[in-house]
């Protein structure tokens, strides 16, 4: 039976799409938080994981590596049935609504994704803002960031930009616009570990 966990320490294994981006520093918050950090590249990949994440990088490209091997379809059927969390690139391929331009996803987070809406590389940003996370403000690292439009009502806003959601979750589903694995604060990393492991649970209740 496929249990989702590391062999030995009894981690739980999470899979880090490695494609494009910064998939290297997810890896190590990942380990950081208390998880085993496996690439992902092919859709075997997927076989065994407690749950993925989506990095950042440029959505555009990712689909287009994505293509190959039926890795796409993969990843929406994971993203589907299991915990998933997409940071900044890995957001828009979540959302089930990409504008400017309007673009091909997962289409599995009810909401509605602008891309670049905070402006160019230049435009880059760390802020603080509140959270409704135990430990105070969360501080977020922003690089040509993605915008939360709209949401559906079954999405949790967990942390705001202003007015806009920048850190959002819908059951299994947990979304940034934002790259927490650039900064120290591995808050964000941790409740997606909780959510992989509050599945896992279910899912061996279930069985």
């Amino acid at each position: 039976m496929v249990s989702g966990r590391g062999e030995g320490a009894g981690a739980p294994c999470i899979g880090v799409l490695a494609l494009q981006g910064d998939f290297e520093a997810h890896a190590r918050a990942l380990r950081e938080a208390g998880a085993e950090a496996v690439p992902v590249r092919l859709p075997a990949h997927l076989d065994g994981l407690a749950g993925l994440v989506i990095p950042g990088g440029e959505s555009s490209t990712l689909l287009k590596l994505a293509a190959r091997d039926g890795l796409f379809e993969a990843l929406q059927g994971f993203a589907r049935t299991m915990p998933v969390f997409g940071t900044c690139a890995g957001c828009i391929l979540l959302a089930r609504r990409v504008l400017r331009p309007e673009q091909e996803s997962l289409d599995v987070l009810d909401a509605t994704v602008e891309r670049n809406a905070y402006g160019r590389q230049i435009d880059s940003a760390i802020l603080k803002i509140p959270t409704v996370l135990p430990g105070g403000p969360l501080e977020t690292v922003y690089i040509r960031a993605p915008r939360i439009a709209a949401i559906g009502p079954g999405v949790e806003v967990l942390a705001k930009r202003g007015g806009d959601p920048v850190l959002v979750r819908q059951g299994r589903l947990l979304a940034a616009t934002f790259h927490p694995e650039l900064s120290a604060d591995r808050r964000v990393h941790r409740l997606f570990l909780d959510i992989a492991a509050t599945a896992a649970t279910e899912a061996d209740r279930a069985a």
